[in-house]
């Protein structure tokens, strides 16, 4: 498949960009018999995406934003380092991804703790470092109460609410319906109710935090589940008498566009909308934190896979590759919501040329479901041949599944000087020692 790049200023100088990598990458040796998979990282994109977030929200406001990267769209330091030159902090939303942060220099005061499931350790952990938190639910509330008590800590602290609009295309990425695990249930029973209570009881409680956007999720019902979050608020300092509620979270969620190289919806869209849908929020009195996380990396990312061997069944094509449900599992089990373009190249590198013709692309597990594509027209793909496996750069690099022992693929960061394009390690190639030690290899004798 060839990719259609529709804007010439975004996505036709990535596609670019990414066919240079392809071939660098195979000229210099990263891609190729003893290295059949790897990952690609476009540095100036991610840039790029960080600057237009920025950008978009400072067209709407003169208020403080922190726009914090979502970390488990991409858990490695480097890109965290790299966003955080660019401006970012991080929401984070288990101790690995606290200490993922951290390493990667993004400070206390940059970083926002979210999870339903925070242990007491977890809490007492974030109050102590002055890390922003969000409480899930009147339990957590509840332990708040105790921490805050015993020792008083600069954290700005938040409560999570549900305001219950209903769901995108993709049930399972679907944070505000009726049932979901996440936050309060505004419109269950004396839930809102309960939620004014709970602040006029607590004068510390300063932040509302919703996130209603994700995969799948319309921008109007993005915005509408941040209208009701901006109204609450409102109704929270009206009921106290006075401005407790002085910073609204409103998540992250922006879906991408998986069927071409443009960047759409956009940041600049989505903030225009806001402010059409909800102008008191960008009027000064409130601060804004965003939590994006796919929308800025997702195309960014390609991963380059070997063609080991290029066979038939029942007269349909097949490459079988080094790249399938390991790095793609979303993708593999649920095809219809996780369809990914791919791309064909030649043992060099170079896009490979040819009529289409209809062939599977399929992975290195050992199951008969270990397919990128099936039936996808691509020049006819043969042994030692690459494919591209595009718009990978969130999640995919997240997401390993460790079926057959497969080891977790090299990562490396592009950019293209006037010399060349030039790689950066982002992660060294898994080594066998590391998947025995993950295996219980220290403790071979344990059960005999």
């Amino acid at each position: 498949m060839t990719t259609q790049a529709t804007s010439p200023t975004v996505g036709a100088a990535a596609a670019r960009r990414r066919e240079q990598a392809v071939r660098a990458a195979v000229e210099q040796g990263l891609a190729g018999p003893d290295a059949p998979i790897v990952a690609l990282l476009d540095t100036t994109g991610i840039r790029a995406s960080a600057a237009a977030l920025r950008a978009a929200f400072a067209a709407v406001t003169d208020a403080p934003v922190l726009h914090a990267f979502a970390v488990k769209a991409c858990p490695l330091v480097p890109v965290l380092r790299l966003l955080r030159a660019e401006g970012l902090g991080a929401e984070v939303a288990s101790p690995g991804e606290l200490a993922l942060a951290g390493a990667a220099g993004i400070g206390p005061a940059d970083t926002v703790l979210d999870s339903p499931a925070k242990t007491p350790a977890e809490l007492r952990e974030a109050l102590d470092l002055g890390i922003a938190v969000n409480a899930d639910n009147p339990q957590e509330l509840a332990r708040l109460d105790a921490l805050v008590e015993a020792s008083p800590s600069a954290s700005p602290i938040g409560l999570r609410v549900n305001p219950q609009l209903g769901a995108g295309s993709i049930d399972a990425l679907s944070t505000a319906t009726a049932t979901s695990k996440f936050g309060v249930a505004l419109l269950d029973d004396g839930a809102r109710e309960w939620v004014v209570r709970a602040y006029a009881e607590r004068p510390w409680l300063t932040r509302l935090h919703t996130h209603s956007g994700s995969q799948g999720v319309a921008l109007p019902l993005m915005a509408q589940g941040v209208r009701v979050a901006y109204e609450l608020a409102e109704e929270i300092n009206a009921a106290v008498g006075r401005r407790q509620v002085d910073t609204l979270d409103i998540g992250g969620g922006l879906p991408v566009n998986f069927g071409s190289d443009e960047e759409t919806p956009t940041y600049a869209a989505y903030a225009r909308l806001l402010k059409e849908e909800v102008p008191g929020l960008f009027d000064g009195r409130y601060g804004l934190v965003t939590e994006f996380g796919r929308s800025l990396l997702a195309k960014h990312g390609t991963v380059l896979a070997r063609v080991e061997y290029a066979k038939s069944s029942g007269g349909r094509p097949i490459a079988v590759t080094h790249a399938g449900v390991q790095i793609a599992a979303r993708t593999v089990y649920a095809p219809a919501s996780w369809p990914l373009r791919i791309e064909a190249y030649d043992a060099k590198g170079r896009p490979k040329k040819g009529p289409a013709v209809a062939q599977d692309i399929a992975g290195p597990a050992c199951f008969a479901g270990d397919l990128l594509a099936e039936n996808r027209p691509l020049p006819l793909l043969e042994q030692g041949d690459y494919t591209a496996v595009l718009d990978t750069g969130a999640y995919y690099f997240a997401h390993h599944y460790s079926y057959n022992s497969l080891a977790r693929p090299g990562i490396y960061g592009f950019t293209d000087p006037p010399e060349g394009v030039r790689f950066a390690p982002v992660r060294t190639p898994q080594p066998i020692e590391d998947l025995i030690a993950e295996a219980g290899g220290a403790h071979a004798d344990a059960l005999l």
